[in-house]
């Protein structure tokens, strides 16, 4: 099998991340050299063995180079990728892939017109929580889903540089909520018909670093994103209501627990009982003996790292088909976009992506 070779523009802690994954082999891609205008971390590649371009055309020029990977801040994501593409190289971009959907139909126009790949790095398809959470779903395990919430929360703030400052494509939608986004709309085909956000500024007055955000999708299921950097009681990652069971999906590893109905509990006394809720019907405690419990443990088989990020790019090279096609982050930019006019409006933004 043919070894490709990747060049890097942008070296910082998430090239740095890429980096690390490709020096154990597991996929036949391999680093050559870097560019950075930065030039202390054209020094670090240097020092880690790597190449150090001069310029970006001087990487680009090089035809030993097979594929590229923007990894820079978000607002230059465009014109390096279009530019890589037209000197002939594959690249694999760093998401948010544009910050617009307008700029991401021009690189796929450009990719199809050069006859290159370009690919998103949405490697978060791959994790252990989203793998679990679509499986048992897609068993039939809690009927069919009406509501799955995402959350991912944290409570120390934002790191200083380019997710505090607008003009580069900070804040949490553009930083968190394009894997999250993705995650529910790579698992359901059904378009999306409404959305509606608020997003909060508590501590970075420039950018979200708080939203909530609602998708309504053709075929009744809703989903509810939250990303929060000021949250002092995280919930748990994934919560999925169906027809006939409810999922948790508790942390990042996977594991979690199905409670699914065996049978229908709905024979109501003749008087109300006084339980925890007060006196109450509708929320007195079902009968155990009418669900089921099942545990979720870490699923083994999954690999969550950037291994099938590489391996799908160099299959679409040697002619399979592309798994994290442009166009499916393209329906996320303009799921993201209508997100950011329903905050501004404090309106439901209808549309069908």
């Amino acid at each position: 099998m043919k070894t490709y070779k990747l060049g890097i523009i942008g070296y910082g802690s998430m090239a740095g991340n890429h980096r690390l994954q490709l020096e154990k082999g597991n996929v036949p891609v391999t680093l050559k050299g870097v560019f950075d205008i930065d030039q202390s971390r054209l020094t670090l590649a240097k020092e880690q063995g790597y190449l150090a371009y001069s310029s970006k055309e001087e990487l680009l020029a090089d035809a030993e180079i097979d594929i590229i990977l923007v990894a820079t801040t978000n607002e230059h994501h465009k014109a390096l990728a279009i530019e890589a593409l037209r000197a002939g190289k594959h690249v694999i971009c760093e998401k948010p892939a544009t910050m617009t959907s307008a700029d991401l139909e021009e690189i796929i126009a450009v990719s199809k017109e050069c006859g290159r790949i370009f690919t998103v790095d949405q490697n978060r398809r791959f994790n252990r929580d989203f793998i679990n959470l679509w499986r048992t779903i897609d068993s039939g395990a809690i009927g069919t889903p009406y509501l799955i919430e995402s959350r991912v929360e944290g409570s120390r703030g934002m790191p200083e540089g380019w997710r505090t400052q607008k003009e580069k494509g900070g804040g949490m939608m553009f930083d968190w909520g394009v894997h999250l986004i993705d995650q529910i709309l790579y698992m359901t085909k059904s378009p999306v018909t409404h959305v509606f956000c608020k997003m909060y500024s508590i501590h970075y007055p420039d950018v979200d670093d708080n939203f909530r955000l609602f998708l309504t999708f053709a075929n009744g299921l809703t989903a509810e994103i939250e990303i929060s950097t000021n949250n002092f009681i995280t919930h748990p990652r994934f919560y999925a209501f169906g027809t006939e069971g409810t999922l948790v999906i508790t942390d990042w590893d996977g594991t979690g627990k199905v409670v699914k109905k065996l049978c229908d509990d709905n024979q109501w006394a003749p008087e109300i009982k006084k339980v925890k809720a007060g006196p109450t019907k509708t929320m007195a405690p079902r009968d155990p003996s009418t669900v089921t419990v099942t545990e979720l443990t870490e699923p083994t088989d999954v690999v969550d790292n950037l291994d099938p990020v590489y391996e799908q790019l160099v299959a679409a090279i040697e002619g399979e088909e592309l798994r994290i096609k442009p166009e499916e982050a393209l329906r996320v930019m303009k799921v993201m976009e209508a997100a950011f006019l329903s905050s501004e409006t404090g309106e439901c933004i209808k549309l069908n992506v």
